[in-house]
């Protein structure tokens, strides 16, 4: 499947995250993206070292900015189990506005285009890393990164392009 690039609408999809009250969510894609501006950015795996000590701190430290400048949602998203993804998200105490989702299946992934194999690793098959800007469901930004490089999918980047 080729890669979602701008001017797609992004596939319809479910995802999983455990929402405020702890209670297990599993929702649409379009149900939480639409009518909206999101980022969703996605990381090959949760704690992983660029993962959790570069992607992720910069879209938590660039949270306020980007919601100045008009995002509705930032969601990290990951092929892991949605119990991964809240352990994960609680390592950063000081996270308000960045949801950590769970692409369980890699199904959504799939759909994406944006899968990475990395079975000689040890970790099967995950999400390249990537950050999408969505606009009522449209891709304006497609920020897809190679293999396992961090040079264009940083909040900054997403910034930049707002």
């Amino acid at each position: 499947m080729a890669p979602i690039t701008v001017g797609d609408v992004v596939p319809d999809g479910t995802i999983s995250f455990f929402d405020e009250n702890d209670q297990l969510q599993t929702v649409s894609v379009h149900s939480i993206a639409a009518g909206k501006k999101v980022i969703l950015f996605g990381v090959p795996g949760a704690f992983t070292p660029t993962c959790s000590m570069s992607h992720v701190p910069g879209f938590i430290g660039k949270a306020e900015e980007l919601k100045s400048k008009g995002i509705d949602e930032i969601i990290c998203f990951s092929v892991n189990d949605p119990f991964v993804m809240k352990a994960w998200g609680k390592t950063y105490p000081e996270n308000k506005h960045v949801k950590f989702v769970a692409d369980g299946s890699g199904e959504y992934t799939h759909l994406l285009g944006l899968e990475l194999d990395l079975k000689d690793k040890g970790l099967g098959i995950r999400s390249r890393r990537f950050a999408l800007l969505l606009d009522n469901l449209k891709v304006t930004v497609a920020n897809v990164e190679s293999g396992g490089e961090f040079t264009v999918s940083s909040a900054e980047d997403i910034l930049k392009a707002l």
